[in-house]
């Protein structure tokens, strides 16, 4: 068993929600933190101008899906770096980050690279993947474009299993696919499509015309062709006590 498929120890325990333990923000903390965003440009949170709303299932195990909401900057037009929460109210978790790379950059990673990475056709073709609020014409032009890119997504923070902290190793996350397994579940479907007030069975419908990658490369989606999970091991090594001469 992999590090990262292991269940924590029994602390934090996984009664009552995961919310973290900790005292409350006293109203000292709150005046600090407040003077400190007024003098500060924060300017990497700034660049984030997209939200986009979907699902993943963990890369060794399927079966266990969450609903992810990812916050995008925009880096070029081949790059995109996502922060990844649970949900998007102001509670919500930062639960790990997602890089985004046109095929153009995908085909030119190594094949044992390429295996960590997923495609997201599949998720924008039936309406899976969403940006919640912003009309379908207003926001086609966007999808049709991640359509043809590939993401690597790592999870620090399985709040699905009601980890109150960050525990444990990270999780490589696989997208939605059209296999028995990569299928997202009715229920945590209808909770999302509830909670913003759309179809995705409609989406799905409208978003007929999005064409995705022409030629998928095998090595994405490693799970769906190969028949393996990817999971992280964590091992004691050596330390490097030597630092090489500048």
């Amino acid at each position: 068993m992999a590090s990262s498929d292991e269940l924590p120890g029994p602390y934090p325990g996984r009664d009552g929600g995961n919310i973290p333990p900790g005292d409350p923000t006293t109203m000292k903390t709150m005046m600090i933190d407040k003077g400190a965003s007024m003098l500060q440009s924060l300017k990497p949170i700034k660049q984030m101008s997209l939200h986009m709303c979907s699902f993943a299932c963990y890369g060794h195990d399927p079966s266990r899906q969450i609903e992810v909401h990812f916050y995008v900057h925009r880096v070029n037009e081949d790059f995109l770096q996502c922060a990844v929460y649970d949900c998007d109210s102001a509670k919500t978790h930062l639960i790990g980050i997602e890089y985004i790379v046109s095929e153009r950059l995908f085909e030119s990673l190594s094949s044992e690279e390429q295996k960590l990475w997923h495609s997201h056709d599949y998720e924008i073709q039936t309406g899976l993947l969403v940006t919640p609020r912003v009309p379908e014409l207003v926001a086609k032009p966007e999808l049709q474009n991640i359509a043809k890119t590939y993401g690597k997504f790592w999870c620090t923070w399985q709040t699905d299993r009601g980890d109150k902290l960050p525990l444990g190793a990270p999780a490589l996350m696989m997208s939605p696919q059209d296999v028995n397994m990569g299928k997202i579940k009715p229920g945590l479907l209808k909770k999302r499509d509830d909670e913003y007030g759309i179809s995705t069975e409609s989406l799905k419908t409208s978003r007929a015309d999005i064409v995705g990658l022409e030629m998928k490369n095998p090595m994405a989606d490693y799970w769906v062709h190969h028949g393996k999970g990817l999971a992280v091991d964590i091992i004691e090594t050596d330390m490097k006590k030597c630092a090489p001469f500048p």
